[in-house]
């Protein structure tokens, strides 16, 4: 560099340092500018904390530092030390290169620490949207086990983790992995225990984070998977007191260590995530005591109808003893047996409802059936009647099935459109015996709804053999 005016490339150097603002690649800049400065062969920075930026040593393209360095150069950032400038494979470094060092490093700390703080404002924005996420999801209608693998799923890529794991205390005093997102297979890894007594447990049931900087080596660690990962985090997940678990998020061995600005919004999601749990957990409690205040709606409005029936039969019956025709005592007995049939199947039709698990879609043709029906109040303003005959669950096929809740889905849409409708009938039959003689099973759907020639009553019939 001698008989050149060493400004302009320094110049070129500052400006080269401060293009970019993503941390690696700025250092890139600051390793690349010190070795075309000096004019030395190689070049590297090597960090001081290597857990606050997740880096460990940058080097200049094909360059390794020999053990013997030549020139070394401390960079800070603010009062911080944050690494050395190692330099190499230079015959003599000169006063003035090491001056130029200086004046680079002093320009590499400023670089540095925005580059610091925009990776953190970057971070932090990643951080919030997938809580803002993993809340939402909670929220949303689904089974308690889906929405911790929501949690690990959402947590493993946040942090670039190689599992996702969620652990939740045992009856015998441990903690047992409960669910695990992952690269691979995770099956090896649900089931896994910590056993009681083990000082990260005693850690994590007093609501406190655990770190692991590498997890086959940790003593501390005693899972039989341990030896696959390398720096973890164990996030307790708690709310108002309560633990509900703990959130592990361990990297491959031979990753990259987390920040501490990791580790800091990994408590946060952590805290985040507890308190979506337990507001999701509230909602389903909600929700299911509004079920069960539904089904109690139903049972009055069962004993009502049938008290009102068994009422009107009795009366009926009371008429016909005293009476003498022979003929009308007989057509009497027979409409007093058929309303008493028709309550009974009512009575099996809404128990069967008041059976089914409320937060589980119906697997059989009556539940299937029964939601259609439910379904279609929603339109008509009531819930038709439904009633069965036979075994329906085993003697229609899952083919037929498919195809008589066709037909019902389209029967019930045309009579809401019917004008005047207040009762709807619908019965299907298993044990029906088709025009031909063979068994089959039959679906018909009543409506007392006005026709287009001026009467009442629609009948819509559909059948199919078994």
């Amino acid at each position: 560099m001698t008989g050149e005016d060493p400004l302009p490339p320094l110049l070129e150097a500052v400006l080269s340092v401060g293009t970019d603002l993503e941390l690696r690649t700025t250092l890139q800049h600051i390793v690349d500018a010190a070795a075309e400065l000096t004019g030395a062969r190689y070049a590297a920075l090597a960090t001081a904390d290597p857990g606050q930026d997740g880096l460990i040593e940058i080097s200049a393209p094909g360059a390794a530092v020999p053990e013997a360095t030549v020139l070394t150069v401390p960079i800070r950032v603010q009062d911080e030390e944050f690494g050395t400038l190692h330099l190499a494979g230079k015959e003599t470094f000169t006063a003035e290169d090491e001056q130029l060092l200086h004046v680079l490093a002093a320009q590499a700390g400023i670089a540095i620490g925005n580059a610091r703080l925009y990776e953190a404002a970057r971070q932090r924005e990643r951080w919030i949207e997938g809580a803002a996420a993993v809340t939402t999801a909670l929220l949303s209608d689904g089974p308690a086990a889906d929405a911790l693998t929501t949690v690990a799923e959402r947590a493993r890529i946040l942090a670039d983790a190689s599992a996702g794991v969620i652990l939740q205390p045992t009856e015998e005093g441990g903690m047992e992995i409960v669910t695990a997102s992952t690269y691979d297979d995770p099956g090896d890894i649900v089931g896994t225990t910590i056993a009681p007594g083990s000082p990260v447990l005693e850690q994590l049931l007093g609501g406190e984070p655990v770190f692991v900087d590498d997890s086959a080596t940790d003593p501390r660690m005693t899972t039989h998977v341990r030896h696959r990962f390398g720096p973890s985090m164990m996030l307790p997940l708690q709310a108002d007191g309560r633990l509900i678990g703990t959130l592990a998020l361990p990297r491959r061995r031979g990753d990259r260590p987390y920040t501490s600005v990791e580790r800091l919004l990994a408590v946060q999601f952590a805290s985040q995530a507890a308190l979506a749990l337990v507001l999701a957990d509230a909602q389903h409690s909600r929700e299911l005591l509004a079920v069960f205040e539904d089904r109690d709606r139903i049972a009055r409005d069962l004993h009502d109808l049938v008290v009102q029936r068994l009422f009107a039969t009795g009366m009926m019956l009371e008429s016909t003893q005293r009476r003498t025709g022979a003929e009308d005592v007989q057509e009497d007995l027979t409409r007093a047996v058929d309303e008493l049939q028709s309550t009974i199947q009512e009575v099996r039709t809404t128990i069967f409802a008041l059976q089914q698990p409320p937060a589980d879609a119906p697997t059989t043709l009556r539940g299937k059936v029964l939601r259609e029906t439910a379904g279609a109040a929603a339109l008509l303003g009531f819930t038709p009647s439904t009633q069965f005959t036979g075994a329906v669950e085993t003697r229609v096929p899952e083919q037929t099935a498919t195809q008589l809740l066709t037909a019902l889905r389209r029967a019930l849409a045309t009579a809401s459109r019917r004008t005047g409708v207040s009762r709807i009938e619908v019965t299907v039959d298993a044990t029906a015996t088709l025009p031909d003689g063979r068994e089959g099973v039959r679906l018909t759907v009543h409506d007392d709804g006005e026709t287009g020639d001026g009467g009442t009553g629609t009948t819509v019939t559909w059948q199919a053999p078994l």
